[in-house]
């Protein structure tokens, strides 16, 4: 049996409850347990890897990686930016790919998604998780940077 698995912060910013997030599905906690990330403007637009493993589903605004023992964590970059359709994100890895946490898998300008109306606020969930299966869980207020855990992950 695998131990937890850590998971960092995908974006550098502040930590917010999912509750707050402007999206029904991610605020209710429908996709699964996690957190969110408000990037910080400063920080410029690096978005990384939750966790080691393989990107498994890549999007411009959104990248699911599982770990090897196959626990899948989705990172969502901002709210309502798949109606971007790509514009503003470069990715920088493809499905498939093995990946180490922290490695930079997307550019992208949370200014930009904000400025066109959009929330830049990043979801990171726990895919097929139970919702008390996270632990670790950084405060919300607190600045983290991409190699920060934001949360840990119980094994299945």
């Amino acid at each position: 049996m695998t131990g937890r698995l850590a998971v960092v912060a995908p974006v550098a910013g502040t930590v917010i409850p999912l509750a707050e997030i402007p999206d029904p599905v991610f605020s209710a906690g429908l996709v699964g347990p996690g957190s969110a990330v408000a990037p910080d403007p400063a920080a410029g637009g690096r978005a990384v890897a939750p966790v080691t493993g393989t990107v498994v589903k890549l999007h411009p605004h959104a990248y699911v990686v599982a770990a090897p023992d196959g626990r899948g964590v989705l990172v969502h970059l901002g709210i309502d930016t798949v109606q971007l359709h790509g514009e503003g994100f470069e990715l920088h890895v493809a499905e498939g790919d093995t990946v180490e946490a922290g490695q930079h898998l997307v550019t992208w300008d949370p200014a930009a998604v904000r400025s066109g109306g959009r929330s830049p606020v990043v979801p990171v969930v726990a895919l097929d998780a139970a919702a008390d299966a996270l632990d670790d869980v950084a405060a919300v207020g607190t600045a983290l940077t991409t190699t920060d855990v934001l949360f840990s992950v119980a094994p299945r």
